[in-house]
């Protein structure tokens, strides 16, 4: 199926969000799903308000979200790829470091990706084959060589805490290898900081599809990598191990892991 969608309708309907994802009188209206896992009417609020508009402008294409609506689809055809809010406890607390992360699939890859961060009020973009963008304007990767000149970020897959020798074991020994270590407590913006060259190197365990579909798309179009941490190619609409960076340090930094 040919999908014939601007990027910048897209941008304009997720910005037009940033009432909902703001009101704190929603946010404090919190739900626990499980361990470190919870959800907020702001989330509810996102996902219908998407899921309703992007159905009626394009009928024919399947919708994934977080919430409430997870099971997988016909990885076969069209389908949306929504986290309403990544980073929710983030958003409990106003840490102000949350996001919309939208992608399309069109049965083989990831076409579009939009991330919108409604605190800076930055939205990054990317079309297949078309590069990556930050309000509009053109973003690429960073030019560092090699991870001793390298800010590395990662994410504490808070869900599974059982896990967390193993996270902190590698946060750990990339801090040594690194120039400095970041946690943000968004994948979607993490990814996105790779993509501008904020930082260099970026790794977390189990990622959902809604969590890195978009930035997945964003970073590759602005020159870097976005593999499993194996150097396997994402499975995209599955949960992954994933790491991301500006290119140029991806083959000593899957060496790093893969000696793990």
């Amino acid at each position: 199926m040919k999908i014939a969608i601007r990027e910048r309708e897209i941008i304009e309907l997720v910005r037009s969000l940033r009432p909902l994802i703001t009101d704190r009188e929603q946010a404090g209206q919190v739900r626990e799903k499980g361990l470190a896992d919870f959800v907020t009417q702001v989330d509810l609020s996102v996902q219908h308000r998407l899921a309703q508009e992007l159905g009626r402008r394009w009928p024919e294409i399947q919708f994934m979200g977080e919430e409430e609506n997870a099971a997988p689809r016909d990885r076969k055809r069209p389908m949306w790829i929504l986290d309403p809010i990544d980073g929710t406890t983030n958003l409990i607390h106003d840490y102000r470091e949350s996001a919309v992360s939208l992608a399309l699939w069109d049965g083989r890859r990831v076409v579009l990706g939009v991330v919108y961060d409604p605190f800076r009020e930055e939205v990054f973009s990317a079309s297949y084959g078309k590069g990556a963008r930050c309000n509009g304007l053109p973003i690429s990767t960073s030019g560092r060589k090699d991870l001793a000149h390298s800010l590395s970020i990662f994410g504490t897959s808070p869900y599974h805490k059982e896990w967390a020798d193993r996270v902190f074991s590698d946060a750990k020994a990339l801090y040594l290898r690194t120039e400095d270590l970041r946690r943000g407590g968004s994948a979607a913006l993490d990814l996105c900081k790779i993509a501008c060259g904020r930082a260099e190197v970026y790794f977390e365990y189990d990622l959902k599809p809604w969590d890195y579909a978009a930035g997945m798309l964003i970073v590759k179009e602005a020159g870097g990598c976005c593999t499993g941490m194996d150097g396997s190619a994402l499975p995209v609409v599955e949960n992954g191990d994933l790491l991301a960076t500006n290119g140029h340090v991806h083959p000593e930094a899957l060496g790093f892991f893969a000696g793990r």
